[in-house]
Order: C-alpha cells, then sequence, then structure tokens
C-alpha cells in the first residue's frame, strides 16, 4: 500500500474547535482529553464547549487556526473546509467580528506556510436562537473566504424555525451544508434537503435506513460527509467495523471521508483500509470524491485530481 500521508486530500468535515493540539489546550488553561468516548451527544457538547472557553483573544483564534494548517499539511490534506462557530464566540467574548477575523488571519498565515486551499463554513446550533443564526449569516456575507453555513447541533430541533435565514443565505449565494442523519433518522435527511436546501449532508450515515431517501440522495447527488471515528465515538455506531460506509459506497453515493475534528484524516483513511480491505484505487476515489465535492474553485479541483492520480501510479 502506498503511503496515505502522501494520498492529496480534501477536508469538508471538520469543526476547528475540536482540532485544538492537547498542548494548545494545556497552555491555556484546560484539560485535554483526546480520543475520549462519549455517553451521548449532550456530554460530547459540554466536552467541547470547555475547550472554547479557553479561547478569548485576537492570538489564541489565529493560533489555533495557524496550527490547524501545519497539521492538516501533515495528514496530507491539500484543501480543507473547516467549521466555525463564530457568532457564538463573537457573542461569548463581547467581539462579534474579532474570533472570525482572527480565524481568518490565521488560516492566511498558515495556509500560506503549510501550502493548504482553505475555506470556511459557519455553523450554528439548531437549539440555540434564530437571531444568532442571523448573525451567523450576516459574518458569512462579509467575508469572501466564508462561503457557506449550516445547522448543526442536537438533530432532534427542527429546521423549520430557521427557515427564513436558510433563503435569505440561499439568495445571497451562499452554500448550505447542515449536520443530518447521524443522531436522527433518514427523516432529518429529508428536511435537510427540503427545508434546507443542503448542498452536502453533515454525517447522513442514517441515509441507509430508508430505501426511499438513499435513492432521492444518489439521484440529486448530494455528497454525504462521512466521519467514522467521530461516529463510533459519539455512539451513534458500535465499532468501526459495524461502521455503514461500505453500503453508503455499494448504494452509489458520493461518500467523502473526513474526521469532525475527533482524529486524523490521513488515520481515518488508514483504518479504511485495514478495517474494510480498502486497497489503494479505492482509498484514491475516496479523495477524488472528496475533491469533486467540495467548494473549491474548479482550477484547484483540476489540480487536485491530478495529484491523486499522479500518487496512484507512483511505485508503492
Amino acid at each position: 500500500m502506498r503511503d496515505v500521508r502522501a494520498l492529496p486530500k480534501a477536508h469538508l468535515h471538520v469543526h476547528l474547535e475540536s482540532t485544538v493540539r492537547p498542548q494548545t489546550v494545556r497552555e491555556l488553561g484546560g484539560t485535554p482529553e483526546p480520543g475520549k468516548a462519549f455517553n451521548n451527544f449532550r456530554e460530547f457538547g459540554d466536552e467541547r464547549a470547555k475547550v472554547r472557553d479557553l479561547l478569548r483573544t485576537p492570538e489564541h483564534f489565529r493560533r489555533i487556526a495557524v496550527e490547524f494548517c501545519e497539521d492538516e499539511a501533515a495528514q496530507g490534506t491539500r484543501y480543507v473546509e473547516v467549521t466555525f462557530t463564530a457568532a457564538s464566540h463573537g457573542e461569548r467574548v463581547g467581539e462579534p467580528e474579532m474570533p472570525l477575523e482572527a480565524v481568518l488571519d490565521g488560516l492566511a498565515e498558515g495556509g500560506g506556510r503549510y501550502g493548504i486551499e482553505w475555506r470556511v463554513l459557519l455553523d450554528h446550533s439548531r437549539r440555540r436562537p434564530l437571531e444568532r443564526f442571523w448573525r451567523t449569516f450576516k459574518l458569512a456575507s462579509r467575508y469572501d473566504r466564508v462561503v457557506g453555513i449550516g445547522l448543526a447541533g442536537d438533530e432532534s430541533h427542527p429546521l423549520a424555525p430557521f427557515a427564513e435565514v436558510i433563503e435569505a443565505a440561499r439568495d445571497a449565494g451562499l452554500h448550505l451544508v447542515h449536520h443530518a442523519g447521524e443522531a436522527a433518522g433518514a427523516a432529518s435527511i429529508r428536511e435537510a434537503l427540503d427545508v434546507g436546501h443542503a448542498e452536502r449532508l453533515g454525517h447522513g450515515i442514517r441515509v441507509i435506513d430508508d430505501p426511499g431517501v438513499v435513492a432521492e440522495v444518489r439521484e440529486r447527488r448530494i455528497p454525504l460527509e462521512v466521519c467514522p471515528t467521530s461516529n463510533v465515538l459519539l455512539g451513534f455506531v458500535p465499532s468501526l467495523a459495524a461502521h455503514p460506509l461500505p453500503r453508503l459506497v455499494e448504494a452509489g453515493l458520493l461518500v467523502t471521508v473526513n474526521t469532525d475534528g475527533e482524529t486524523e484524516l490521513a488515520a481515518e483513511y488508514a483504518r479504511l483500509g485495514e478495517v474494510f480491505g480498502y486497497g489503494d484505487a479505492e482509498l484514491a476515489e475516496l479523495a477524488r470524491t472528496s475533491i469533486d465535492a467540495s467548494f473549491a474553485p474548479e482550477e484547484v479541483k483540476t489540480r487536485l485530481r491530478a495529484e491523486v492520480d499522479a500518487w496512484l501510479s507512483s511505485p508503492s
């Protein structure tokens, strides 16, 4: 098998706040717990909130963005769409624009230094007020490198209350990507498509529960942002061997491989090879799908596809 770290990849589902290095967490006054399994989604959210609360100054936000770029480059990531909860941070620190502007500065510095193309997606928890989602939309509209917004968090909360913001974002040309079909079933995916106008589905693994939804997602060519290790850590799948990813691929769905910020991207690819018997050709096809499913400029996609082809044709 070829070196999976050298496989050029696009990373489409990764939360910046979940990627903060353990050493950085310690230096900011926290206690890191990397790779921790969670009993439920609320426990996961509470744990991540502890890390978010450590981020207070422009330098904190800039630092984690630069370090993120360095760590992604080491995994063979060539293009990343990183998710950031900008409006929540701005509200918490009392400076609405500062966290996002500091992150954008850090990504610009880190992307240039480590050779990574990047864009930003802003998310909003379904549990949080509509007014904050409006602020998320307005922030996204102000910065060219922010290419989309979406709803995340507990999928038992419906999308309908946010429909007006979703329509405004669509009219403004922002991409729409919502978490769906992870904790909740296939009905949440249909809602993400019909109410949320989703262009990709964050996770989406429960699509397999409903053949009708599988057919619709396949026909509409809606990519899935699958995060296998995260699904196991959060208890949505009992083990990696039991993960539905191979069935999603066999169903003709567009499957992209991501981490959610819970592991390293190269390690995720390597685990798929080990657990599901995927060879270089299968892993390269997953990487191509991630590139195709991205919101990257077409010239970036063309270059990265060629790099994947070069990796696959190189001596093993």
